[in-house]
């Protein structure tokens, strides 16, 4: 199947360097983990296994309160956290946005609901720690691509009010973000075809149960407590089609949820901030124009 052999070739091209400690990102930046003990559900304490973030701060001085969380693509196999992640984080940083680099679990050992909660405490762990951190809570917003685009509107999509009553601080916050930034996002690849089986399950057959993962499908959970959200796909993506952005375009506006959408006619899977092409590279453009809409990158006193 191409999409799988794409995604096994993906992996392998996002698979450590000798001279990188195995499953640790080089990003030049402070991180932290999600979790000051092991993880929920995870077996041991490796880097494979501990979620953490990566935190890009704007120059001293050029803070504007906004805060973002980069979830990179890599087909829960992988992350393309240079891509998706570094490239995206200093994109931010840059106009004053402190941002905050995902490194979620993936493998056929963190099968879904693990990387959404990571993604939930993620979230948590910014608004939690917004006063340390120089924030302003009630304006996180979370970015995905690919994959991480999924993670992204799952998150946004199933967040959920913080427990005034949990032991863990961190918990006490709420899991939704404020705002949504959706680049080629694999929004169904968790939705059954008419044999039973799922893109998700194909390119990762390992203990892979279709039916187990059938429930996460944002355009499902859209609510109208959704964030506004921004998308950005490409009609040539022959990896992830259009149709999936747009049919939660759709549910967006059924349920008035904000929503700006931008398919470009060309483009392959996977081409970050547009890259060299200099008509990809206008959709971050677009997106600054839509954050500067929705005051996000206005300065906070």
């Amino acid at each position: 199947m191409i999409f799988a052999s794409f995604w096994t070739a993906l992996a392998l091209s996002m698979a450590p360097s000798p001279q990188q400690p195995s499953g640790e990102p080089v990003l030049g930046m402070e991180t932290v983990r999600l979790w000051p003990g092991r993880a929920p559900e995870a077996k041991g304490d490796g880097p494979d296994e501990t979620p953490t973030l990566a935190i890009m701060r704007p120059h001293r001085g050029h803070e504007n309160g906004t805060a973002i969380v980069v979830a990179p693509g890599g087909g829960y196999v992988g992350l393309a956290d240079n891509l998706e992640g570094r490239q995206v984080a200093d994109w931010f940083a840059s106009r004053g946005v402190t941002a905050f680099v995902l490194k979620y679990r993936v493998g056929p050992k963190a099968r879904l609901p693990i990387p959404f909660a990571d993604g939930q405490r993620a979230v948590r762990y910014v608004r939690a720690n917004a006063a340390t951190l120089g924030i302003d809570p009630a304006r996180i917003g979370m970015i995905g691509f690919s994959a991480g685009g999924h993670l992204s509107a799952t998150v946004a999509t199933l967040g959920e009010a913080g427990r005034a009553d949990a032991s863990d601080p961190i918990d006490r916050v709420s899991s939704r973000p404020d705002f949504l930034v959706l680049g080629y996002p694999w929004l169904e690849g968790m939705k059954l075809d008419a044999r039973g089986r799922s893109q998700y399950c194909d390119f990762s057959p390992v203990n892979c149960d279709p039916k187990r993962f059938e429930r996460y499908q944002p355009v499902r959970t859209v609510t109208e407590r959704t964030p506004p959200t921004f998308i950005y796909h490409t009609t040539a993506d022959g990896l992830v089609p259009a149709m999936g952005s747009l049919r939660f375009y759709e549910a967006l506006q059924a349920k008035k949820v904000p929503v700006e959408l931008h398919v470009f006619a060309n483009g392959d899977h996977g081409t970050g901030l547009g890259g060299a092409d200099p008509a990809l590279a206008r959709w971050p453009e677009l997106m600054e124009n839509w954050l500067r809409a929705q005051r996000l990158l206005d300065r906070k006193p």
